[in-house]
């Protein structure tokens, strides 16, 4: 289903909404229809009104259709909506044929329906329209109608500052167009990629949740099993000692006693006083994000040090999976052993991740962090993966997700090569000692500082 979910989102992210297409051109009709009679009535110039009005005319019956065929939330096809926006540029097209041409000043309002294609459609849907404008400007810098202008006067304006003008729309057509475009998608990825963090987040979140809903499930289960408990009593004290049920009554008890015992168990996980389950220490965190990592040939060394008793920290399933994604790529691209440094003191608590491999290449390290920026493949970190699925290829939004969640948790992240003539990456996550403790109860035994764990000594 999220996979589903994934692919209708980015399914809809190219389709234009009717009511979008349906009131920009409502506005365009009113704007030229305003504009058509200002200059007739109020300016007086003479211009094929009756055809103008035509034109304007088969725009307005294309939205009454528009509304008739379509409800207003459904989305057109790429296909269909690229027709429509190829409509409206040669609509616009005839009403500068019959007004002007390129010297009509209202020309440069080709440039909307490319714009609106840019943002929405595919680029070369954006291309093809481009071009149909390009080539409709280029007839009408030669081919049109005479500028309305006053009775008995014309005003022709020379042929080097028609160019300019077709040059203008041109450049406008590519710059818009390529800046609307590069903008909504941006916006498109971002939103792909914070989809896909709530759904890996949800993910974890359910195993975070069974504690609570075993408690639930405990607790409407306590009330039939002391109605139990209850027959059960009443049936061993009528039988007596020597009645024939009498060992089966006691094995019936004693199971009663037991499944008591089990769902007592099972309520105390969502409690505050779960212990490990429920909160960590600093080691015991790095530990648990560290060991699914062991398993590879790279050595894992964890260091500590700190000021003062170890800070601990409530379980968080979106942390866990942030830091364990920094660990996953550090062991992927690591020659000989990843360093994960911890460290705190009064005031902040600190997680380094150092491996020894090629680092992050440059181009990637100023944009590490945003979505579809990728630090996977073999071409760009220069080494073979250590990953569990090497015909993975990465899209980019491991980082980011890694990112997102660790951020939610009121920690500063720095991603940065380690200083030459060193190499490899470094990844520095920084919390204030207050906003990693919170709602945390240090109830576990906290741990010397200045020590050093090496790949074969876990943490019990």
């Amino acid at each position: 289903m999220a996979d589903r979910q994934h692919g209708d989102i980015g399914h809809n992210a190219h389709r234009l909404r009717v009511d979008t297409l349906v009131r920009l051109r409502w506005l365009a009709v009113i704007g030229q229809s305003v504009t058509v009679a200002g200059v007739h009535f109020g300016l007086e110039f003479p211009l094929p009104f009756g055809a103008c009005f035509l034109v304007i005319a088969c725009s307005a019956l294309l939205n009454i259709g528009l509304r008739i065929r379509y409800p207003v939330s459904v989305r057109l096809d790429a296909g269909l909506a690229s027709l429509i926006l190829g409509y409206d540029i040669l609509q616009l097209s005839l009403l500068l044929f019959l007004t002007g041409g390129l010297q009509n000043p209202f020309a440069i309002l080709v440039l909307a329906p490319v714009m609106i294609s840019a943002t929405a459609l595919t680029p070369w849907r954006t291309l093809l329209l481009g071009v149909f404008a390009l080539l409709l400007t280029t007839a009408l810098a030669f081919v049109h109608f005479p500028l309305p202008w006053f009775p008995g006067e014309s005003l022709v304006l020379p042929l080097p500052y028609i160019i300019g003008i077709w040059v203008a729309i041109q450049l406008g057509l590519g710059f818009t167009g390529v800046y609307a475009w590069r903008v909504a998608d941006e916006a498109r990825q971002l939103a792909h990629a914070l989809s896909a963090t709530e759904l890996v987040l949800e993910r974890e979140q359910h195993l975070s949740q069974l504690d609570g809903l075993a408690a639930a499930a405990a607790h409407e289960l306590g009330t039939p099993l002391a109605t139990i408990a209850l027959v059960v009593r009443e049936l061993d004290r009528t039988a007596g000692p020597d009645h024939p049920m009498a060992e089966d009554l006691t094995l019936l008890r004693e199971q009663v006693g037991r499944c008591r015992d089990i769902l007592a168990k099972l309520t105390s996980l969502s409690t505050d006083d779960a212990g490990p389950l429920g909160r960590l220490s600093l080691m015991h965190l790095i530990e648990e994000i560290a060991g699914p990592q062991r398993g590879f040939e790279v050595p894992i060394t964890i260091t500590r040090d700190g000021e003062g008793p170890e800070p601990f920290i409530a379980r968080n399933p979106g942390l866990i999976y942030g830091l364990g994604n920094i660990i996953d790529n550090a062991v992927d691209y690591a020659r000989s052993n990843v360093q994960i440094e911890a460290r705190w003191t009064a005031d902040k608590v600190s997680l380094t991740i150092r491996d020894d491999g090629p680092g992050f290449a440059s181009d990637v390290l100023l944009r590490l962090g945003e979505p579809y920026v990728t630090t996977r493949g073999a071409e760009r970190r220069g080494i073979v993966r250590r990953s569990r699925d090497d015909n993975a290829e990465g899209h980019g939004l491991g980082v980011f997700i890694a990112k997102t969640l660790i951020e939610r948790s009121g920690a500063d992240i720095v991603w940065t090569n380690v200083p030459s003539p060193e190499r490899g990456a470094l990844v520095k996550v920084t919390w204030p000692r207050h906003a990693f403790e919170h709602s945390a109860k240090p109830n576990l035994r906290a741990t010397g500082a200045g020590e050093t764990l090496s790949d074969d000594e876990h943490l019990s």
